[in-house]
């Protein structure tokens, strides 16, 4: 989003802004366009592989994680199922994420991604595909190390959220996050030995929810490969 330009009013979530920021400028898909629909982006996203194995976290990380990004059919295209994090929870309190959480042992990230989205969201595994994993990511807050699993249904199922875990559970348009009124980027400087330098922060700003941290780094990759550019190549980077 260019400057100046207006944006949607996002949510009330508590965003740790640092003093040291400056604007990303456009997106990296600005002026392309690509087909919205669920067998266009299952084409897209069927170059990318899974790793069905369970893993170990890298030695400066607590854990490891696995989320499930589930699209369905909708009416304007492709969507993307996304929760809103209770208010009870130890980490990440009232952010929007994807369903995910702690692998098991002996598990793998594929069983971890959907255990954990019936036990959040109600979601049957049996109604889901796997298709591919996103690059893995870290979070500073919690510790973990999460690998992402892009999956879809057929139709979208009937949600039972479970109260302790989750506060909202909403399917968004992917074809809504790339409006301009609704993405936009920075690099912040958190001047933290742990943080060094400069990090690209990717925001979605819906009518009442504002998509930032991990969730938004894994929605930034996905559109990146929908629109086929490399989320790696940021400029300034």
């Amino acid at each position: 989003m260019s400057p100046g330009s207006p944006r949607r009013a996002g949510g009330a979530q508590n965003i740790p802004t640092p003093t040291m920021r400056r604007s990303g400028g456009d997106p990296m898909w600005s002026g392309q366009s690509v087909d919205f629909t669920l067998e266009a982006i299952v084409e897209k996203i069927q170059q990318l592989s899974v790793d069905e194995r369970s893993r170990t976290a890298p030695r400066e990380y607590e854990k490891i994680s696995a989320v499930l990004a589930l699209l369905a059919p909708g009416e304007f295209g492709a969507e993307i199922l996304l929760t809103r994090r209770s208010t009870k929870l130890s980490n990440h309190q009232g952010e929007m994420s994807f369903p995910g959480g702690r692998v098991d042992g002996g598990e793998s990230i594929v069983e971890a991604a959907l255990r954990e989205t019936h036990e959040e969201v109600g979601v049957r595994s049996h109604l889901v595909t796997v298709h591919a994993e996103l690059s893995p990511l870290s979070t500073f807050v919690s510790r973990s190390y999460i690998v992402p699993i892009i999956a879809t249904v057929h139709e979208k199922p009937e949600l039972s959220m479970s109260t302790y875990e989750v506060e909202r559970a909403l399917w968004v348009p992917l074809a809504e996050l790339v409006r301009p009124d609704t993405f936009s980027w920075e690099w912040w400087n958190f001047d933290r030995v742990e943080v060094p330098g400069d990090r690209p922060m990717f925001f979605f700003h819906l009518d009442d929810e504002t998509i930032w941290g991990a969730t938004a780094r894994i929605l930034h990759e996905l559109l990146c490969v929908i629109h086929g550019v490399n989320h790696f190549d940021l400029p300034n980077w």
